[in-house]
């Protein structure tokens, strides 16, 4: 290949990489919205946010969502482009799991042991499960639409982490919804929703996404 030709396919790959990173910004943007409309037409916040707002549990919850958005998000940035570094995010990524791990701890050593099953049954528990993955929707085809723009190297990895930053942008709308405030509650039930999502980002992603 001449020199020419080098520079001109770099510089292809370089317009790529930049339009693959402004789709993804684009789907986050547009799906946050989506998901936004649909959560205040439908839900809404918590009658009792006033006092909510007050207490360390239902501000963690945020701590947890708003992270775990931030830091998927950051990946999929990068995703779409092989040989893009991902630097230390996956680290960023794993730590959100620690601090909520973390307080589980915190609150089995702070909550009697009877109280235990009632702040993890809680009293939203199917709700959870149906709303989080429900405001994903937007997000997710929207970030599976422009990776297809790239060239993940691992598609199903690719659709899973999509779907990991989809439900941080719905989990962080239900948490303001959501009267169960225990980490216990958001441990259990806002990582089975999250379960959800992410197999079906990873499917989607290994059919949509492969090259």
């Amino acid at each position: 290949m001449k020199t020419d030709d080098l520079i001109k396919a770099m510089a292809a790959d370089h317009q790529t990489g930049v339009k693959v990173s402004d789709a993804v910004r684009l789907a986050l943007l547009a799906g946050a919205l989506i998901a936004g409309l649909a959560f205040f037409a439908t839900l809404g916040f918590r009658p009792d946010v006033e006092q909510a707002v007050r207490t360390a549990r239902f501000l963690f919850k945020f701590v947890v969502t708003l992270s775990l958005a931030a830091t998927a998000a950051a990946i999929v940035l990068r995703i779409g482009r092989p040989g893009v570094p991902l630097a230390g995010w996956p680290w960023a990524l794993a730590a959100v799991g620690l601090v909520l791990a973390a307080a589980v701890a915190v609150e089995l050593y702070v909550t009697p042991q009877s109280a235990w099953a009632a702040k993890w049954i809680g009293t939203n528990a199917s709700h959870c499960l149906t709303v989080i993955p429900l405001l994903s929707v937007p997000t997710l085809a929207g970030l599976l639409v422009a990776l297809r723009r790239g060239a993940p190297a691992h598609p199903a990895s690719a659709g899973a982490l999509a779907g990991l930053a989809s439900v941080g942008i719905a989990a962080t709308y239900y948490a303001s919804n959501c009267t169960d405030d225990s980490p216990l509650f958001v441990a259990t039930w806002y990582s089975l929703a999250a379960i959800i999502v992410v197999a079906v980002g990873a499917v989607a992603g290994a059919r949509l996404l492969r090259w």
